[in-house]
Parts: C-alpha cells; structure tokens; sequence
C-alpha cells in the first residue's frame, strides 16, 4: 500500500520513514555488531536486489553498502535503496575520491541524508588505485594522504555551516587559487541545512593512512581482517591515530568495519576453489607489479610467497594457475563457508574479534536469512 504524504511535506517524504531509526537509541541498546549487506557495483546489466535489501531491513540489519569502480557510481543507487526502505543505513563501501570533488560528494550525501531520513546516510570513502585515478578519472595520484585529509576536513566543513568554507590544504584548496583561476573565487555556505553529522569513513591499508583515519575519521573500512587481525596487527594503531583527536572520540566510538564472503554449502572445498579466481584477479591484476594494494594486504596477512607468485602468474597471462596459487586458509580465514554449523560455530570468532561492524558481500536470501538469525546471538 503507497505511503500518505502529510500535507505541507514534499513529495519524496512519501519515501521516508518519519520514526527514528534504530541508531538513535542508546549505545547500550544497540548490539554490539552490526550486520550490513554489500550489493557492490553493477556488472554487464544494473541490478539492485531492493526485496532483499527489504528482507534484510526487517531481520534488523543495520546497513546496506554500494561501491564503485569504472562501472555504476555509488551514490545514485543509496538514493533508489533509501526511497524504497525506511531505515537500514545507507552507505558507500567504497566511494572513490577522485570520482568527485569534496563539495559535490558533501552536497550528494547531504542530498541523500535529507531525503530518505536524517542519520541514515554514512559516506565510506577510499582512494582505489593510480591505474583507475589516472586512467579512469584523468587525476594525478598525488599523496592519497594529503589528499585524504583535505577531502574530509572539507566535507566536515560543509556539513556543520559554521561559515563559509575555507580551506588552505596540501593537494586541495578552498577557494581555488590555483593554475588557470580567475583570482575571483569566494568561500561559500550550504544553503541546505543538512545533516552535520554524517559520518565519514576511509578504506586505507597502510600503516600510515591507518593512523590518520583514526585521527579524522568516525570509521575505518578495513580489507582482507582475518577474525585475529584487528586486535594483533591493527588495534594498536587505531589507537595511535585516536590519541591524536582533540574531540574525545575514543575506540568505543569509534565503528570498526569489514567485510565476509558468506556461502552455505556442503562442499567447502569447491567453494574456496570458487573464490580464487578473484582473489587472483585483485591480488594479481588490480594494480600494477610495484604498487598493488591487494597484494600488500596478502603479504601483510603472512602470504608474501603466494602473493609474489599469484601476481607473477597473473600478469605473465596464466590466470587458471594464478588462482590456484591462491592458498585455501587465506580465503577461509576472510569468508564463511560450508553448511550452517560451520558457518555458526566459524561465526563465533568474528564476534570477539574487536570488529564492531560486519557487511556481508553479494549475499543471497539464504544468506541474509541465515546471518540474519546467527548474527544476533
């Protein structure tokens, strides 16, 4: 049955849910994981599995994740996901930075948050890699750093319209004072009084980005965690990057995510076997020999062997034996695989990993509904 639109409210109020969503009850009522799905990015044909989404929505699923690479952007679909739901979270698990400025993905996210129901909207950012900056968006790669910090210190800006954005940074500058200005650039004010709190985080991989996505960040989207990673190789370094906060944000506020391949299957075997050829794909192909940031993330798992030899593989054209370099412990350590008793038993171990935020990847109905009631035990 279509949803009544009060009178004085505009048309889209019809999509969105006037009744506070879960997150804005108290920390202690909430649990202490979250559960999101990830759609990723369009293929051949744009498919948004929205009864799924909805079905996930209702067994309590806290988020629901888009990407995007040379392929469907990451934000047109939040906003189709959010006018059809009415209060799983609406995030970009990864919206790459040099696909927009900071202030058209400030006034997208904004745009989105305002229309589908305030605190809905969480803007996931990352940097990809130079072959997709320099060959897909026509940027220079710069210092993912820098550029890092300039790009959320301006949306931040934004969104709390404190006054007009100003900001003098290392790889960007408001106003624009650079080759080819008119010298006539001003700073600015929203005009849309939106959100000041949506809330921002980064996809990084090094020591250093690490670091500083706990200095700036409300979140970090970690890649490749197998259930120990967080607390032997990562905690330490969050915290680092918190000690450096002047606003008090400590690690209990701080959302720590990441991501599971989930299958319900007899033969675990032939399911590993059918994740390595994309496993191979990103460790051997996405990115280049010198500078691959899936690769890195295998090596710093303890598989610097096996990723030295699925890119020398991958690259030299032998994709079958690329991916059959890939061993099976990396891939079951990341995933959850095999019937619902190894799924639940394997579960148990992400639930005490420090991980407080878990999104599930391409997942069917089976899975959302499976996740759905182990996730909350």
């Amino acid at each position: 049955m279509a949803r009544q639109v009060p009178a004085g409210k505009p048309i889209w109020y019809a999509c969105c849910s006037p009744a506070l969503p879960p997150w804005h009850e108290k920390q202690q009522e909430r649990p202490r994981m979250k559960l999101g799905i990830g759609i990723g990015y369009a293929g051949a044909k744009m498919d948004v599995p929205i009864e799924r989404i909805r079905r996930a929505e209702a067994l309590g699923f806290d988020s629901v994740w888009t990407a995007e690479t040379y392929s469907s952007d990451a934000m047109t679909p939040l906003a189709y996901i959010g006018a059809l739901t009415d209060r799983i979270r609406l995030g970009t698990g990864i919206a790459q930075l040099a696909a927009r400025t900071p202030a058209n993905m400030a006034m997208a996210a904004q745009t989105i948050d305002a229309m589908c129901g305030e605190g809905r909207m969480i803007v996931g950012l990352g940097m990809s890699g130079p072959q997709i900056v320099e060959g897909w968006y026509g940027q220079p790669w710069g210092k993912p750093n820098t550029r890092m910090r300039d790009y959320v210190a301006i949306m931040k800006q934004i969104w709390k319209r404190e006054g007009p954005v100003s900001h003098s940074g290392k790889e960007i500058s408001l106003p624009y004072t650079g080759p080819g200005s008119s010298g006539q650039g001003k700073p600015l004010k929203s005009i849309l009084h939106g959100n000041p709190d949506i809330p921002v985080m980064l996809g990084t991989a090094t020591p250093l980005n690490i670091r500083m996505t706990a200095e700036i960040a409300d979140g970090w989207m970690a890649m490749h965690l197998a259930p120990d990673s967080f607390k032997t190789r990562y905690k330490a370094i969050i915290e680092e990057g918190l000690a450096r906060r002047s606003d008090g944000k400590a690690l209990q506020d701080f959302e720590i995510r990441t991501s599971l391949s989930v299958q319900i299957v007899d033969d675990v075997k032939a399911a590993l076997d059918a994740l390595k050829p994309m496993v191979a794909l990103y460790a051997g192909g996405m990115g280049s020999k010198s500078m691959n940031f899936h690769k890195d993330a295998m090596i710093e798992r303890g598989f610097g062997a096996a990723a030295e030899r699925v890119q020398e593989l991958f690259l030299a054209g032998r994709k079958d034996e690329a991916a059959a370099a890939v061993p099976d412990e990396y891939i079951d350590d990341e995933g959850l695989l095999g019937p619902p008793a190894r799924i639940k038993e394997r579960w148990q171990a992400w639930r005490d990993s420090g991980v407080t935020s878990m999104c599930f990847l391409d997942a069917t109905d089976e899975v959302v509904e499976l996740m759905g009631r182990i996730g909350r035990d």
